[in-house]
């Protein structure tokens, strides 16, 4: 299919990736023994949950953030989130004497609802769905008249999480594969067309969670569609793409290769080679990638590159983890 003209674009990333360049980090693309052993080819991690604020998701709430013009920005700014997001926003506003509300469900840890105080933001717990915590900030919105900054569907977010790819390709060029968790599709949408956009041979494969997978479900109906969202190791991936989803379905559709589901003791196994292997400590969603390639759901054809997305991973579920529990009930 044929992206929609009012998506983003290698040019909307290198004015991000100039924009941003101050306030995040260009993360390191770590080799991996281990995992090139294992696969045959080169494999490097992009290290992403040493970013600031421990995941990816301050490179496009900052993009965003820095695209309101200064009088609409100081009315203050909400967004809706799974943890990682909200944390980002915050610490974006912070820096820029922003207020920042964050709409959370109650399937958020609580060490992110934490980590979102104590970064100087207002969040805003209740529901049992990301569908619930949107409509929490769309009555903020309406009483309060603060900005919205969505979590992953808006060109501004999307090209932010773009500029990680650019930073792919100069690190690995002669790179073949990149195996990136997908959720809303922010990440996915921005690497893709970063990585495509310069490199248009280069594989990029999403990957997910199979307990509600919403933009899996969603692909595979051909239009966005509503999911149940359920407890997962994987935590930051879940959530629904919204039914109304104007750029991330479109751009996920054509330019990802492929999506791969990984089982709860898939994520396990790979939050717990992360920790014993490579010397990471990852949240479930930031493993996936090294889950697909341990699992051999992704066989790299060349140079390939797992992100790390994320590592904010409350530390007593991570031990528990680590004992050997492989879901979420056996961590209840």
């Amino acid at each position: 299919m044929t992206i929609s003209p009012d998506t983003v674009s290698l040019a909307d990333i290198e004015a991000a990736r100039a924009r941003i360049a101050d306030r995040v980090r260009h993360t390191e693309t770590a080799a991996s023994a281990a995992l090139t052993e294992r696969v045959g080819y080169p494999v490097f991690l992009k290290c992403e949950h040493r970013q600031l604020t421990g995941s990816f998701k301050l490179r496009g709430a900052t993009n965003a953030l820095l695209r309101l013009p200064p009088e609409i920005r100081r009315r203050g700014v909400v967004t809706v989130s799974t943890g990682n997001h909200g944390r980002a926003l915050a610490h974006a506003a912070a820096a820029e004497g922003v207020r920042c509300a964050v709409c959370l469900s109650t399937l958020v840890p609580a060490n992110k609802i934490a980590a979102i105080s104590a970064a100087g933001a207002e969040p805003h717990v209740g529901g049992a769905s990301q569908d619930d915590a949107q409509q929490a900030a769309e009555k903020l919105v309406a009483e309060q008249h603060l900005i919205l900054i969505p979590p992953f569907d808006d060109p501004d977010v999307i090209a932010g999480q773009g500029t990680l790819g650019l930073e792919i390709v100069e690190d690995v060029p002669d790179l073949e594969l990149v195996v990136v968790p997908l959720s809303g599709g922010g990440l996915a949408a921005g690497v893709a067309a970063a990585v495509k956009g310069l490199r248009p041979r280069v594989r990029v494969v999403g990957v997910s969670m199979e307990r509600g997978a919403a933009m899996h479900a969603s692909l595979l109906a051909g239009h966005p569609v509503p999911v149940d969202e359920v407890p997962t190791l994987a935590d930051a991936l879940g959530g629904g793409i919204g039914l109304d989803n104007r750029h991330t379905f479109a751009m996920v559709r054509s330019l990802l290769d492929d999506v791969v589901l990984l089982t709860e003791g898939e994520i396990a196994a790979a939050i717990r080679h992360a920790h014993a292997v490579e010397g990471e400590t990852l949240e479930g969603a930031g493993a996936v990638a090294i889950g697909a390639l341990l699992a051999g759901k992704v066989a790299p054809r060349g140079p390939s590159v797992a992100i790390l997305s994320g590592g904010n991973v409350d530390p007593a579920l991570h031990r528990r983890i680590l004992a050997g529990a492989d879901t979420v009930e056996e961590l209840a």
